[in-house]
């Protein structure tokens, strides 16, 4: 039986997918220099010492310029890793360490595994998101990791999705295990979202 909401959220997707396919190399150089500098602002803001992130791939808003200077300057990176259960691993981010291609097309670094409860010390966590609404809610890519990542956590610490200016948007399709965000970062600018309604 086919179910509404999914059908919206795989149509949007698709859109969403080829919007980005179409961004020019200058763009996303462009939107890369952006997102480091909102992300940075807002670890400072933080006062974080340690961040979850991920390592973004060719079409999304770049996020790898921030997880090497962050590690420069001494802040502590989880980057993590799917597991065949739906949860995350996490491993502690080394620009030393190689990578290699997981299922979906995404980059994983190697290094000891922390475990999924490992992202719970984190003071703030930045996850990918192909959208969110102006209520919080993210539409991820579907599989569901962050979103039950997130849901398993006994406290959250502050969480910002990062997408293209034009992926924050009035309202998204919602299903009863989707996660909301405490916040946007795009390459313009930095939204921080209040709980109201929710």
């Amino acid at each position: 039986m086919p179910d509404p909401i999914d059908d919206a959220k795989r149509a949007q997707r698709a859109e969403l997918r080829e919007r980005r396919q179409q961004l020019g190399d200058t763009a996303r150089s462009t939107a890369e220099a952006g997102v480091t500098a909102q992300l940075d602002a807002l670890v400072a803001a933080h006062d974080a010492q340690s961040v979850s992130c991920y390592l973004s791939t060719p079409a999304e808003p770049g996020t790898r310029r921030f997880v090497t200077a962050a590690i420069e300057r001494g802040i502590r990176v989880l980057l993590p890793i799917m597991r065949a259960d739906g949860l995350l691993d996490w491993v502690v981010a080394d620009p030393e360490a190689q990578e290699h291609e997981a299922a979906l097309g995404v980059s994983e670094p190697e290094g000891e595994l922390l475990g999924p409860i490992a992202v719970g010390d984190v003071d703030l966590m930045i996850i990918p998101a192909a959208a969110v609404d102006r209520t919080g809610m993210r539409l991820g890519w579907g599989r569901g990791y962050f979103d039950k990542t997130i849901g398993s956590m006994q406290a959250r610490p502050p969480i910002y999705a990062v997408v293209f200016d034009s992926e924050f948007v009035d309202e998204l399709p919602r299903d009863v295990h989707d996660q909301y965000v405490d916040g946007v970062i795009t390459p313009t600018r930095t939204i921080t979202l209040a709980p109201a309604g929710r």
